[in-house]
C-alpha cells in the first residue's frame, strides 16, 4: 500500500503544572484552539479528532471525553475518538492521526492529549496510575516508582551505572526547563539537592521522579502535499512506530531494557530510512531519571550500559552529541499523563522550526518517544524540518 507523507502544520500547548480553575475540557480546548489557529486551517476542514487521555474517568469523573471536546471546539459531526495507553496515550493518538492521513482516509486531522491530576489527592492519583499496572504486582505493593527502582538497581548492578549519573539527569533536565515557560519547575538544583532529597524507592529519591501535573497539548496533521497551503514551516513526520512490551515485571525478559521502545524505534527508523546517529534532538520519556538512561540506550543513541556515562560526559546536554529533553522533559515540565506524548511532539516541532526557548542549533531531525505503564506500550515518532 502506498502511504502519503504526513506533516504537522499547527501546534498548541497549555502550561504544564497546577492549573487551578481550568477543567480538563478547558485545557484540551485551549491547546487545540491554539494549534488550529497556528495552522491557519478552517475548522470545517478538520476531518477527524483523536484525544489521548488516561485517567479522566477515575480522576474527574468524565468519560466520552473526545466527543465533548470536539463539540466545544465546534468541529461538527466528525469522528472524535479517545485513545488510552497509560502514559503513552497521546503518542498513540498521534500514531492514529498519522495512519488516517497517510492512508488517505483524511487530509487534515486534529490530535490532542490532556490530563487533570492536581485537583486529586495523592491517594487518588496513585490509584489512577495503578490502573495501568499489573493487578497482582500493585496489590503486592509495587508502585511505578518501585518498579523503576528495581530497574535502576539492576542497571547499576549490570553496568556500574552510578547514583551520581542518575542525579545528573535530573540536574540537566531541571536546568533545561528554566527558559521553558511551559515547564512546572524552572530553577537550578545541585547534586546535593538530588542525593539528599527524600527517599522514594531505592535508589530513587524525590528529585529522580517526575511530578503529577495538569496540562494539554495539540497538533494539526495534514497531508504533506497540502501542508504549505496552510503553514509556512510545516514539519514532516517521516517515521512512526508503536509496539507492545511486557505487561508485568515478573515475566519481563530484561530488567535493563524496554522491548516496546526497541521495537517502536526500529519501526520508526526503518520508515524514515535513518539511524540513531542521524537524530539531532530528542524528547524522551524521563518519568524517572533511570528511565532516561534506559530509554537513551533502547533508542540506539548509546550502547547498552553507556547511557549513564553519556550523561556524566555531557553528551546529552544542549550543545552535546545528542541533546536529550532540552524542554526539561517530564522531570521539569511535569507529567500530565495523557498529555505527555503530544507535549513532547510540540517541543520537537518548535525545535525544528527554530523557535524553541532552549534551541538546539541547526536541528533538522527530531525524535519523540513516549512510554506507557511498566513498558507495556511505546511510540516513537521522527520529525524532519521541511
Amino acid at each position: 500500500m502506498n502511504l502519503r507523507s504526513v506533516s504537522v502544520i499547527g501546534i498548541g500547548s497549555t502550561d504544564f503544572g497546577r492549573m487551578d480553575g481550568e477543567s480538563l475540557v478547558d485545557m484540551a480546548c485551549a491547546a487545540a484552539n491554539e494549534a488550529i489557529a497556528d495552522a491557519g486551517v478552517p475548522r470545517q476542514k478538520i476531518q477527524a479528532f483523536y484525544l489521548g487521555n488516561f485517567a479522566s474517568g477515575i480522576l474527574v469523573g468524565q468519560e466520552t471525553l473526545a466527543p465533548k471536546v470536539a463539540y466545544q471546539l465546534g468541529l461538527g459531526s466528525i469522528p472524535a475518538t479517545k485513545v488510552e495507553g497509560a502514559c503513552a496515550s497521546a503518542g498513540i493518538a498521534i500514531r492514529h492521526g498519522v495512519i488516517l492521513v497517510a492512508t488517505g482516509l483524511a487530509d487534515i486531522v486534529l490530535v490532542a492529549g490532556a490530563e487533570k491530576m492536581t485537583s486529586s489527592t495523592t491517594a487518588q492519583n496513585t490509584a489512577a496510575l495503578a490502573a495501568a499496572a499489573e493487578e497482582l504486582e500493585y496489590n503486592a505493593g509495587l508502585t511505578f516508582a518501585g518498579a523503576f527502582g528495581i530497574w535502576g538497581n539492576r542497571h547499576m548492578h549490570e553496568f556500574g551505572t552510578t547514583r551520581k549519573q542518575m542525579a545528573l539527569v535530573s540536574i540537566k533536565n531541571k536546568h533545561n526547563g528554566i527558559p521553558n515557560p511551559r515547564a512546572q519547575f524552572r530553577k537550578e538544583i545541585t547534586l546535593d539537592d538530588v542525593l539528599e532529597s527524600r527517599l522514594v524507592a531505592d535508589p530513587l529519591r524525590l528529585y529522580d521522579c517526575c511530578p503529577v501535573s495538569d496540562g494539554a497539548a495539540s497538533l494539526v496533521l495534514c497531508a504533506t502535499d497540502m501542508a504549505r497551503e496552510y503553514a509556512d514551516k510545516p514539519v514532516e513526520i517521516i517515521g512512526s512506530g508503536q509496539a507492545t512490551g511486557f505487561i508485568n515485571i515478573y515475566e519481563a525478559d530484561s530488567m535493563v531494557a524496554f522491548k516496546a521502545t526497541i521495537e517502536a524505534a526500529r519501526q520508526a527508523y526503518d520508515m524514515a530510512g535513518l539511524k540513531p546517529a542521524d537524530i539531532d534532538v530528542v524528547e524522551l520519556h524521563d518519568c524517572f531519571t533511570m528511565a532516561e538512561i534506559i530509554d537513551s540506550e533502547d533508542l540506539g543513541l548509546f550502547e547498552k550500559g553507556q547511557g549513564g556515562p553519556a550523561v556524566e560526559e555531557g553528551l546529552t546536554q544542549v550543545g552535546g552529541k545528542i541533546p536529550i529533553n532540552p524542554s526539561g522533559g517530564l522531570l521539569a515540565k511535569g507529567h500530565p499523563v495523557g498529555a505527555t506524548g503530544c507535549g513532547q511532539a510540540f517541543e520537537v516541532v518548535r525545535q525544528l522550526r527554530g523557535e524553541h526557548e532552549n534551541q538546539v542549533s541547526g536541528a533538522e531531525i527530531g525524535l519523540a518517544h513516549n512510554l506507557g505503564a511498566t513498558g507495556a506500550v511505546s511510540t516513537v515518532h521522527i520529525f524532519k524540518r521541511s
